[in-house]
């Protein structure tokens, strides 16, 4: 059997994506996976590192403020399509899976104009255009949230839950590998602050100015991850503080979540299905430049069920920090929320998801 799974932009995609390869891979050794992505984005290192072969398309998303740049886009689309065209007859795919981000939509689409079998993951509760788009011809949406009827034919939605990498399914046992890999010392708590695979400016800067905060809590410790973007940031005064481990990207997340006490993040579907799954309160600070405000959405829903603190982006320079460290010293809101958020998680979404993608085969 051979599947093709296409999509990516940001590790919310892309992580996703590779649990499911995985899964297909562990119910079937010898199936043939073949990935499509978008060039120059960050899938073209992460899905060969995790031993699958992937080919960029010269797509790329439409600005949201005016650009030159959107003149483009029309030709790089066209160019897409055609370059999906070949690679479906080349590959020959059973079933073509779309995980989401611009690049999914050529291929997904592409494959339904040549009667190929095709699934989509919708992972926010408020669908993105390219998923509008693909569900008339999919056979199945795979979705993270209930009562996405609102949104696609009910008798095509299978409610998986999102797909999460391996190595943060279970952090049994790996405390003290985590206080050894962060050279936790006599720290008493732990705050994570991370933006996505990318950065995010606005929780970046508020740990940049949190200097002082810093320096009185030296009780504290704090992992940074700054995203590849606010990378100057490695050299800013609070980065050089004793109890910080700034970093651009943290490749062990599995232990950053395990020390961690409280979570301060966007709000992207990956990063709340993870932090459902293990358990952790956190402070999400949504992203307020994405396609349909769906981190919002997101943060929102959580909010409103006592499952997160949310703090909106153009507040977060004044009042992050503040709330960050009242709710660190709140031992009974920190429980309520780990309690809370736990409830939401959806165990084994990346082996439901396979399960029906080997079924979908004509």
């Amino acid at each position: 059997m051979r599947v093709l799974i296409s999509g990516g932009g940001t590790g919310g995609h892309i992580f996703p994506a590779i649990a499911v390869a995985d899964a297909l891979k562990e119910m079937q050794p010898d199936i043939e996976i073949q990935f499509v992505g978008a060039e120059g984005k960050m899938e073209m290192e992460k899905i060969p590192k995790a031993g699958y072969p992937i080919v960029g398309l010269p797509i790329s998303g439409i600005q949201r403020k005016w650009s030159l740049k959107n003149l483009s886009v029309p030709l790089k689309l066209l160019k897409s399509f055609r370059m999906a065209k070949r690679l479906l007859r080349e590959f020959q795919p059973d079933v073509v899976f779309g995980v989401g981000g611009y690049a999914s939509a050529p291929t997904v689409k592409m494959a339904q104009w040549m009667n190929i079998p095709t699934a989509i993951l919708e992972q926010n509760n408020f669908p993105g255009l390219a998923n509008k788009l693909l569900v008339k011809g999919a056979k199945v949406v795979f979705v993270a949230y209930a009562d996405m009827e609102r949104f696609f034919p009910k008798d095509k939605i299978l409610f998986t839950g999102n797909p999460v990498r391996r190595d943060i399914r279970s952090l049994s046992g790996k405390s003290e590998e985590a206080k050894r890999f962060f050279d936790w010392g006599q720290s008493k708590k732990t705050l994570l602050f991370f933006g996505g695979s990318l950065g995010a400016r606005t929780i970046n800067l508020a740990v940049r100015d949190a200097t002082d905060w810093l320096r009185r809590r030296d009780d504290v410790l704090v992992i940074w991850q700054t995203g590849k973007s606010d990378e100057s940031l490695l050299d800013s005064e609070t980065a050089k503080l004793p109890n910080v481990r700034a970093m651009q990207f943290i490749d062990r997340m599995d232990l950053a979540y395990a020390l961690a006490d409280l979570v301060i993040c966007r709000a992207g579907a990956l990063t709340i299905s993870e932090l459902a799954l293990v358990a952790k309160p956190a402070v999400l600070v949504p992203s307020p430049n994405v396609a349909e405000d769906h981190q919002k959405k997101n943060a929102v829903y959580l909010a409103d069920r006592n499952a997160a603190r949310m703090v909106e982006d153009h507040l977060a320079g004044d009042s992050l920090i503040p709330e960050v460290f009242k709710l660190l010293d709140d031992e009974n809101s920190l429980r309520t929320l780990a309690k809370n958020i736990k409830s939401e998680a959806k165990m084994d979404a990346e082996k439901k998801i396979a399960e029906k993608l080997l079924r979908l085969k004509n």
